[in-house]
């Protein structure tokens, strides 16, 4: 009994712990990597705007290959309003925090590009103008600085 116990708590520790350093671990890999951090906001169940930035960019092939080609780690900070799309306590908790450093006036979509240790280069305010390609483009631009 006890190492079921044990079983079960070690899953749903790992769990939140997993959720509570996504940041930290893109950090991590950003550095190792020379990778940048793109950080978005989106309300994937509401917001008209974020529902087209995610269709007609970020699930696009030339952003694919951003994170193929070790150019960005993407980080999606979610903030679903469906009873049925609710995120766990523990990442509802990593977004909220993460939208108290980065997005305290709530914009959504709102997009970010972060170097390794969290500095911002670049913002997108809205559903950007851009293409999927000119988007890519724009972070290639600032990998390659």
């Amino acid at each position: 009994m006890k190492t079921i116990l044990s079983a079960i708590l070690m899953v749903v520790f790992s769990v939140g712990f997993h959720a509570q350093n996504r940041m930290e671990t893109a950090k991590k890999t950003a550095a190792e990597n020379k990778e940048l951090i793109l950080l978005n906001f989106s309300g994937s169940d509401w917001c008209i705007p974020c529902i087209k930035l995610h269709k007609n960019i970020i699930e696009t092939n030339e952003f694919k290959k951003l994170e193929a080609e070790n150019i960005i780690v993407y980080i999606n900070a979610d903030f679903p309003r469906n009873k049925k799309n609710q995120l766990s306590p523990a990442m509802k908790k990593e977004n909220a925090a993460l939208a108290d450093q980065y997005n305290p006036n709530g914009i959504f979509p709102y997009t970010l590009l972060l170097d390794a240790g969290g500095k911002v280069l670049k913002t997108w305010e809205g559903l950007p103008s851009e293409t999927a390609g000119m988007f890519a483009s724009s972070i290639k631009n600032y990998a390659n600085k």
